[in-house]
């Protein structure tokens, strides 16, 4: 198609604003392809011919035009149509720069979308290529993707192009994009187990492997390295996966071109997903800096609420939330990069029918040391699911067969997981037991360990027969001595009410629920208990002493 032609076509409504004043020729240019570009730097995207839309997010200021128009006229583009929506026209800066380097230059009304652009040009290269010009194509659903429509779109197109299935999958296995239905759990574990040990390896792309009879070409999209930091180490943790059902190592070089185009239009979702979450994991700092920090006990349900609730959940209630708290180390004693941990977790959490039902608005992440720290927004309890919080077995399980092939024989991954809470009072504790589990996964021989509060409150039980019978009875009369007088004098339940509390993990709701109690009736209940005692029930070691209390006396 001639740029002349699309000139023409009065639905579009474009509007030449350089090149045809000076050489009517220039409207002559044939359009080979229609790629949508609004990077500073364009020129790896081009290979000459294209029509390049671009909605001029990259121009601020004068003189910012000179460069990208300069690289466009390099690459023998055939014109620049730039979007009027950013800055209501097209600056006169870029208007300038095209007539310097002879770049035809076409203005786009708001009301046109570059989508029925693109379809316009598309259409007449399909009809003159017969079965199609595949790259122009994909170069369609680039631009489809920037206007956030699915990837799938693409993924189709390939499958009905060259007859092969392709699927996105995380270092997980969990399947972002592609043909339905999924692949089967237990394939998609597979392949990217066998993809992790690859990558460790050495091994180079595409990688070949058999699943049962069926061969599959695993292509990585690696664009996560300014979520991961400069230390590139582990960072196939983080990887995605272009999963094709066929042996591509020996496909033609126009369908190995369009693979490549594929792969670029992924990295390029790779890297918005990413973006996506910098709010999130800027959250997640600003509240490990505020729990770690010297606040007082009773500001920390307000400053919290204006960060994990207004961003997080956008409710106006604290949300239920658990912490995650996850280190590694190669068998040299050396950590495993936080940060590559840190993008694990965060697609373990979100498999399907996984270890807990979220979203990814529901995990905000960020890096502590050696150790990601992740909250997880958990749904509330409900009467066919009345504890909907993390299955730290289903977690231990899915991680263990993704790292099978990756971790060495003493290489190590340990997860800790708090018990869900409903008050922000408690985010303080909620994060130390997730450390003390974090501590006690390390404590055992797994090469994969995930830990949470049974396994706490089951090691320090395991204790208790290694002390002296009179001395823990002793310790527990020290103890619950006042809350059974109290009981006693005053016809109370504070012993019933303290026993019940740590049965329901500290969970003010289930708690109230369970003893038939308003809310503040418990809290009055819970308030009188640590008077009595002098000891805080927000506390890990508190809540400890109590429970081994319980169980001796």
């Amino acid at each position: 198609m001639r740029l002349r032609e699309l000139l023409n076509i009065d639905e579009l409504g474009l509007r030449p604003l350089a090149g045809a004043e000076t050489d009517d020729d220039l409207l002559d240019r044939a359009i080979s392809a229609v790629p949508i570009i609004d990077r500073a730097d364009p020129g790896r995207f081009l290979t000459g011919g294209e029509l390049v839309l671009t909605g001029l997010a990259w121009w601020h200021e004068d003189g910012d035009a000179e460069a990208f128009v300069r690289v466009l006229a390099l690459a023998g583009v055939t014109a620049l149509a730039a979007g009027e929506v950013e800055h209501g026209l097209v600056p006169d800066d870029v208007v300038r720069a095209c007539r310097r380097h002879g770049l035809p230059l076409v203005a786009v009304r708001p009301e046109t979308s570059f989508s029925a652009i693109t379809e316009h040009v598309l259409r007449r290269l399909h009809r003159q290529d017969g079965v199609g010009n595949l790259a122009a194509v994909v170069e369609r659903h680039r631009m489809l993707l920037a206007d956030r429509s699915s990837a799938d779109l693409v993924l189709d197109l390939l499958r009905e192009s060259l007859g092969v299935d392709v699927r996105v999958l995380s270092a997980t296995g969990r399947q972002i994009s592609g043909v339905r239905p999924p692949l089967r759990a237990g394939t998609a574990t597979a392949l990217t187990a066998r993809y992790l040990a690859a990558r460790r390896a050495g091994g180079a792309a595409p990688h070949v492997v058999t699943v049962g009879s069926r061969p599959y070409s695993l292509v990585p999209v690696r664009d996560v390295r300014d979520a991961i930091g400069a230390d590139p180490r582990a960072d196939e943790l983080g990887d995605w996966l272009v999963v094709i059902e066929a042996d591509t190592s020996d496909w033609p070089a126009p369908d190995a071109g369009l693979l490549d185009r594929l792969v670029e239009l992924v990295a390029d979702a790779r890297s918005a997903h990413e973006q996506s979450k910098a709010a999130l994991r800027d959250l997640a700092g600003r509240a490990l800096e505020l729990l770690r920090g010297t606040v007082p006990a009773e500001e920390i349900p307000v400053r919290l609420r204006s960060t994990a609730q207004s961003i997080v959940s956008g409710q106006l209630t604290w949300p239920r939330e658990q912490f995650v708290v996850v280190s590694g180390q190669w068998q040299e004693g050396r950590p495993i990069p936080a940060a590559a941990l840190r993008l694990l977790l965060e697609e373990a959490l979100l498999q399907p029918d996984g270890p807990v039902r979220v979203s990814p608005q529901d995990i905000a992440s960020t890096v502590d040391g050696d150790q990601a720290v992740l909250l997880t927004l958990v749904p509330e309890p409900t009467p066919d699911d009345p504890d909907p919080s993390l299955d730290c077995s289903a977690l231990q399980r899915l991680l263990s067969a993704v790292l099978a092939r990756w971790l060495g024989p003493t290489d190590r991954v340990c997860v800790g997981v708090s018990v869900p809470v409903d008050e922000p009072g408690n985010a303080r504790r909620a994060l130390e037991e997730a450390r003390n589990a974090l501590r006690i996964a390390l404590a055992g021989p797994e090469r994969v360990a995930v830990r949470g509060s049974d396994d706490l409150t089951t090691h320090i039980l395991s204790l208790l027969p290694l002390i002296p019978a009179d001395t823990l009875r002793a310790f527990a009369d020290r103890l619950l001595g006042p809350l059974r007088d109290h009981d006693r004098r005053h016809r109370t339940d504070l012993l019933n009410t303290l026993r019940a509390f740590l049965d329901c993990d500290g969970s003010w709701t289930v708690c109230a629920a369970r003893l038939h109690l308003h809310a503040n009736s418990l809290r009055h209940r819970v308030n009188r208990i640590e008077q009595l005692t002098g000891r805080d029930l927000s506390r890990l070691e508190t809540r400890l002493d109590f429970l081994a209390a319980l169980r001796s006396g």
